[in-house]
Formats: C-alpha cells, structure tokens, sequence
C-alpha cells in the first residue's frame, strides 16, 4: 500500500513538473510571437490542422543587384587608416580658441573660433573623455582620426588638426590584427589648408588611393565617406555633392570646400570623399553642427587643393610657401562698395599692409586690382591663387584701376606666413610651417632662420633652435630650455637638422654629452655648456 502511494505521489510531482514546464515554454513562444497558446497537451491551437500542404521555403539565386557603392568600398578601404594620436599639453589654452570650460585662448578671430568649435575628429580638450591631467601637470590627451594611404611606400594624407600637438601618432591599416598600431612621423603640415602628410614604414607596398580632379565633381553626383567615426574602423556612408567652392569662412583663404551630406562624424577628419569611379575628391575635414554629431553638412577640401599642398609638404623643404603683396580685401563683392568706389571689376582693397610690398608699390585703399601679370582677376579667390602661386621675392606685375584710370605697378612678392603672422597665429620663433625634428634626447627642435638668428645674436646659418622640452627628460635634467640654440654635440658643431639629426642617432645609454648652447637674446644673450651621461 505504501509503495503504491508513493508512486502516485511521484506520478502528481511529474505531472506538476511537466505542466510548469509547458507554461514556461509557452510563454517563452508567447513573447518571441505575440500570442500564448494552451498549455494543455499538444495544445487546442493546433488541434485538427494540417500543413502538408505548406511549402519549404528555400534561398533564391544569388542575383546582381546595383553594386557600385560595394565594388568602390572594396576598393577603396584598404587604403583608409584610423590615427591614433596622444599628446602632452602643458598650458591647455591655445592661441585663437577657447579655453577649456569656456572662455577666450586668447586671439581676435572669433569666426575662426566658431569653426574649430565645429571641427572633429581632431584634438580634445582637457574635459573631453580623450583627456586627464598628469602628474606633471600637463594635460594628456588621446584623440581619434582617419587617413588615406596614397602612396604605396606609406605616405599618408589627413587633417592637420588631427596630428596638431600629438607627441606619437600611431595609424592601424584594415588588414592589421586588433590592437596593431604603426608609429608614424609626420612629413609636413599646413595650417591654412587644414592638411598634413605623415608617413610609416612598411616592408610591402601597401594599398594606396588614387586622388582624383576636384573640378570634375558636380552638385548632385553620387560620393561615398570612409573613416573611422567614433573609433568604428571602415564605416563607408552616401551622399551627393551638396554644394562646391563653399566658403564656410570668409576670412580664411585657401579653404573653399565640397560640401556633402555624407553623413560624417567626429573620428571621420582626414578621411577621404570618393566618387563613382572611385577616386579620391575630396578630403573630409569639418561638419556644421549644434550637437556635435550629423546633421547633413559636411565639408571636405577638394582634392586639387590636396594634390598642390601634398606636393609641397613632400618637398625638401616640407612646407608650403604662399606669395603674398600685403593687401586685405572683402571676401564677398558688394554692389554698394563698387558703385561708391566706381569700380565695375576687379578686386578693391580695403587695407595695405604698412611697408609691405604693395604700399612700397604704391597700391592704396580704394584701388581695384584688375590683373595679375596681364591675367584679370575678377574676384578675390582668383586674386589670392594668382599671387599666393609666385615665389617669394619674384616681381609681378599689378594692374589697377584708380579714381577710374587704369595704372601699373610692380611688386615684389613676400612670404605669406611671415607678412602675416600675426593675423595667422604664426611666429618666426616658432613656426608651425616648419616640422620639428624629433630627438631621443627628450627634445624638438627647428631650423633656425636668418632673422630669427639676428634677433638672438647668433651667427648665420649656426644651431637649432629648441623648440620644446618633455618633462622628465635626459634635456630637461641638463637644463636645455625652449628658445636655448644649440651650436654644438660633443663638439662636433650643428649648423642645421640633419646634423643634429645625425649627431644624436649616434648617442648611447651610458654616454657624457655636452652642448654647446646659446642661451638669451641680442645684448643678454650668452653661450654656455650643458651636459650629463644619457640614461
């Protein structure tokens, strides 16, 4: 009797047991389809119909579908890279942008500070989650960025602001395994048009994009954007060409863009903007946004700017040079101002530089430039590109017109970046035209030009000047400062880069070295030794 009882006992818990497990099961059903059907044997749902009469379902032929945009993905995304950057800033304002938190960085330019305001992809600030403060004080930022590889030996072309202040720049290719990152150094950057070349070293050629002719982009036409926005490594998007020669600020020359509505994002800078044949127009430099993300507008700087900048920067003086005769002109022509001034074409200019090359020519406020070498000028972008061309120091000849008579002139051409450095944030002490070169000692330094060698009372054609000092470093310990100009290494004297380049490869852990160094200016100046044995 009591084994009977026990077996309809363990029959009831089996039959509790197996009913929890058909409602859970059920409900489980339930949520994936919306409905729960009974619980109670195969279920009243189900009873009485049949599906033999129901079709497998089987995957049709694969079919050729608009393949376009994947066949230019493909063939563009090996040569797209994602820059990683990381850089100390000691003082985390800056010359022309707000300081961190808000706030003036100092600078008069506020439309320059709104458009960086609307940069991305470039250097963070201090508050962004790319940045901390060290214990040197310095704040420490890391920062994302993309690149196109167009040279298979490994040149690449991205944003100035992407690599601006980076102390190591390090890119990944698509191929690379995670975590892969190449150290890469930068070739030249320039300012003016947000452009830098930087390169690494590869034993196989790699992959390299071809850039294509800007000029042949229409309003309208089919573009691709790749980058890595956000981090996210070879995200491809569509758009059209939303507008051409879009002067996002009037008061910079050189930066008239293709704008798209490519969608683009912060970590999208310095990649490239591709057309249907897949080439390279455009490079993806800036978006338009109040929320810091898409919102449809974005630009990219043509490829034939591109193509003009890189060329220089590869050069041997790495740089670009832009000749400039010191004349300031509205961006924008106006009506009202022609017909006050009686002038149908041309270029009026608003302000000559005190004894630039213009005021030595005897141009005046008022008078309209209608012709650069015998070439009119009907604007003041073809004004800037015919002059901006000319070597510094070579002559041309200005036509103008003035109280309406026609005159000439001639002008000898200067160098853009010094005749303006105060308005571009530019200093011969320290100019951001000319690359660093990087030293094992803890230090950069630049070549030092002629006047900047008057200035410090040191002869012609002598030293490097230093340009920074990392903390905690074999220099830093020895008391090389910033502005000091070193003459010479173990007495072997350095007279430019190379041979301060050449110079400290060939030093060694464990070594005594001593620098000859010119510290001060003019009369205060005075040259002293410093040295220590390198760690």
């Amino acid at each position: 009797m009591n084994s009977r009882l026990r077996a309809l006992s363990q029959r009831l818990k089996a039959h509790r047991l197996g009913s929890t497990l058909t409602v859970v099961a059920t409900l489980a059903l339930g949520i994936l389809i919306g409905t729960v059907a009974s619980h109670s044997g195969k279920g009243k749902a189900f009873a009485g119909f049949s599906s033999d009469d129901a079709a497998q379902l089987t995957a049709p032929a694969p079919k050729q579908l608009s393949s376009t945009f994947a066949t230019i993905s493909k063939q563009i995304e090996p040569s797209v890279v994602n820059i990683n950057t990381d850089s100390t800033i000691k003082a985390p304002t800056r010359k022309g942008r707000r300081a961190p938190g808000g706030g003036s960085g100092g600078g008069d330019d506020q439309s320059m500070q709104d458009f960086f305001d609307r940069f991305f992809g470039g250097q963070g600030g201090p508050d962004s989650p790319g940045g901390d403060v060290g214990p040197d004080g310095g704040v420490h930022e890391r920062s994302l960025g993309s690149g196109v590889i167009v040279d298979p030996k490994g040149y690449i072309i991205t944003n100035e602001h992407v690599v601006d202040r980076a102390d190591r720049v390090r890119v990944q290719l698509q191929n690379d395994p995670p975590g892969t990152l190449r150290d890469a150094k930068v070739i030249g950057v320039d300012k003016e048009t947000d452009l830098a070349v930087i390169k690494i070293d590869s034993k196989e050629p790699l992959p390299a994009a071809k850039l294509g002719n800007s000029d042949s982009a229409n309003v309208g036409d089919w573009v691709l954007a790749i980058g890595s926005p956000f981090g996210l490594q070879s995200t491809v998007t569509a758009g059209i060409v939303s507008a051409k020669g879009r002067d996002i600020v009037p008061q910079r020359q050189f930066q008239s863009f293709i704008q798209t509505d490519a969608a683009i994002n912060p970590g999208n800078s310095g990649g490239p903007l591709v057309d249907m044949d897949g080439d390279v127009i455009g490079i993806n430099t800036a978006i338009f946004t109040e929320s810091q993300g898409y919102q449809g507008v974005g630009f990219a700087m043509p490829a034939n700017t591109v193509r003009t900048v890189y060329n220089k920067l590869i050069g041997p003086e790495h740089k670009v040079t832009r000749g400039s005769i010191g004349i300031e002109f509205n961006a924008q022509p106006s009506p009202a101002i022609a017909r006050v001034y009686g002038v149908n074409s041309g270029v009026i200019v608003a302000n000559v530089r005190p004894g630039g090359p213009a005021d030595q020519a005897g141009l005046k406020t008022g008078d309209a430039v209608i012709a650069v070498n015998g070439k009119k000028v009907g604007n003041g972008n073809e004004l800037v590109n015919e002059i901006s061309g000319l070597a510094p120091g070579s002559k041309a000849k200005i036509t103008y017109l003035r109280n309406g008579k026609e005159a000439e002139t001639s002008v000898t051409i200067a160098d853009r970046a010094k005749l303006f450095s105060d308005r571009l944030g530019t200093d011969e002490d320290t100019n951001d035209q000319e690359q660093p070169t990087e030293s094992k000692l803890g230090i950069t330094v630049k070549p030092l030009s002629g006047d900047l060698a008057d200035r410090l009372g040191t002869p012609a054609g002598k030293g490097v000047i230093v340009q920074d000092v990392k903390p905690n470093s074999f220099a830093e310990d020895v008391g090389l400062g910033r502005g000091d100009v070193i003459l010479e290494v173990n007495k072997q004297p350095v007279n430019n880069e190379d041979d301060f380049r050449k110079l400290q490869a060939n030093l060694k852990s464990g070594q005594d070295v001593v620098f000859l160094v010119r510290q001060g200016r003019g009369r205060n100046a005075g040259t002293i030794f410093l040295g220590g044995t390198l760690p």
